[in-house]
């Protein structure tokens, strides 16, 4: 969940047919079904416990016994957000190497003994945390969470270990300065978010890599690898005495120590228009528009998830899509979206095209983002909107491994055990009214970020 995906906005399109027609029967398919839950509200319930250890670990459980595989989500409140600037890729260099030998088994081991009965481990670094999973069968769950808790507990960092991911990671940004898109989102982050934590890559750069000790893995995870800072949520084939039996085996030697305190990150709060442009030889110029959005826990989210859907969030139904794609042919994708952090976000439209309709392409965005902010959406993009929100808010739980990550993601933003029953009302709840004021509220058609990677000659800019 690098970028908390469970709880994120929608941010690409969504609808999968090209036709019109379609898409309208696809809507009103959707539309119904929400009705259908809106009449049956046990269809959104999500049977969960919740319980705290006296070691301070967070424990969310859902027993779904359809199918003997059983799925864990650890949180770690440990991110980019907690790292020395000069240091940019510790979260993420502590988080790859995890399964890189611990103080009971080496690197070729854990690889060995997972293998062995078919189960996986992962773990990754995001914007606001640190994710540690495991994917196993029932009749390997003994074995599967002795590994997780292992690599979680007792990780070592070897030094070659070290310096072999270090040195991938440098490559693998190398490699990646040849993407357009990539260049175009380190610019746009880099001036969205400035020095904050936000506005650099997760992975860091080869500087700030190379100057990552073994200690600083070890002190990092020292630091915030405790229970107390932590959130463990387990969904499948597992019975509550189960899981009591696993916890009191694994995890009850898990000490719990000082939590610690959260850095000041500031934000830039300067607001201006700024411009960069990207020299490269490329026959499509890639467009990103936008600025700072919103944080997680806005009491505006919802309305801004509607309105968003009608701007550029709804695929072939928005009206970026509509007016760019289907009317004026100038691209096949172009989206909107926000993206709702721990602190606040970023609202962000982006195309491709060719370098001569660049010109055209960003100036009907910026007036899609001047009407939706002028006057009231109609009735019927309302609907569809609302419909398609409330109406595939169940397929983020249709899997154990969607539920285990979808209760972690709801402890860890403080969204209520509840959310699950509530989030269609909050959906329903929002009016044409709503849509106007976060509209004028949250776009900013005048002061953004603009980022253009293209042959700017053959662009010709005038932004």
């Amino acid at each position: 969940m690098s970028k908390q995906s469970e709880v994120s906005l929608l941010r690409r399109p969504a609808v999968a047919g090209s036709q019109k027609s379609e898409v309208r029967i696809f809507l009103i398919v959707l539309f119904l079904c929400s009705m259908l839950f809106a009449l049956c509200p046990d269809t959104y319930a999500l049977d969960s416990n919740r319980k705290i250890l006296p070691n301070g670990l967070t424990v969310l459980y859902s027993e779904k016994h359809n199918i003997p595989i059983v799925m864990v989500t650890m949180i770690i409140k440990a991110s980019p957000l907690d790292e020395p600037q000069e240091k940019a890729g510790l979260a993420t260099l502590v988080a790859g190497l995890l399964d890189e030998g611990t103080k009971n088994r080496k690197s070729s081991e854990i690889s060995g003994e997972i293998e062995f009965i078919g189960a996986s481990l992962g773990s990754s670094a995001g914007s606001d945390y640190t994710t540690v999973t495991l994917s196993v069968l029932k009749k390997d769950m003994e074995k599967g969470f002795e590994l997780f808790s292992d690599i979680a507990l007792n990780p070592v960092f070897p030094q070659e270990e070290l310096d072999r991911t270090r040195e991938r990671i440098k490559g693998a940004l190398k490699q990646r300065e040849e993407d357009p898109s990539f260049l175009a989102g380190r610019a746009f982050d880099k001036e969205v978010f400035g020095e904050h934590p936000y506005g650099r890559l997760t992975e860091g750069s080869a500087e700030t890599l190379s100057a990552i000790t073994r200690e600083d893995l070890i002190q990092f995870h020292s630091k915030y690898f405790i229970p107390n800072n932590a959130i463990l949520s387990i969904a499948g084939d597992l019975t509550s005495g189960e899981l009591d039996s696993l916890m009191k085996k694994y995890l009850a030697s898990w000490k719990a120590a000082v939590v610690p305190e959260k850095k000041i990150n500031p934000m830039p709060e300067e607001k201006t228009k700024k411009v960069v442009k990207i020299e490269k030889d490329v026959t499509q110029a890639n467009v990103i528009l936008g600025h700072l959005g919103v944080s997680r826990d806005n009491p505006d989210y919802y309305a801004i998830s509607v309105m968003n859907y009608i701007l550029g969030g709804g695929g072939f139904s928005s009206r970026l899509m509509q007016k760019i794609r289907d009317e004026m042919g100038l691209a096949y994708d172009v989206h909107s979206f926000f993206v709702p952090n721990k602190e606040r976000g970023v609202f962000q439209a982006g195309v491709q095209t060719k370098n001569e309709s660049a010109n055209t392409a960003i100036g009907e965005i910026l007036r899609q983002m001047e009407k939706i902010r002028e006057e009231k959406v109609s009735d019927q993009e309302l609907a569809d909107a609302k419909a398609y929100l409330t109406g595939s808010f169940p397929r983020r739980l249709d899997t154990s491994r969607k539920i285990a990550d979808f209760l972690a993601s709801v402890e860890f933003y403080n969204l209520g055990k509840d959310y699950v029953e509530k989030y269609p009302s909050y959906i329903n709840a929002v009016t044409k009214e709503d849509v106007l004021r976060v509209a004028q509220k949250y776009l900013d058609p005048e002061n953004f970020v603009l980022v253009v990677v293209a042959n700017q000659k053959k662009a010709g800019l005038k932004y």
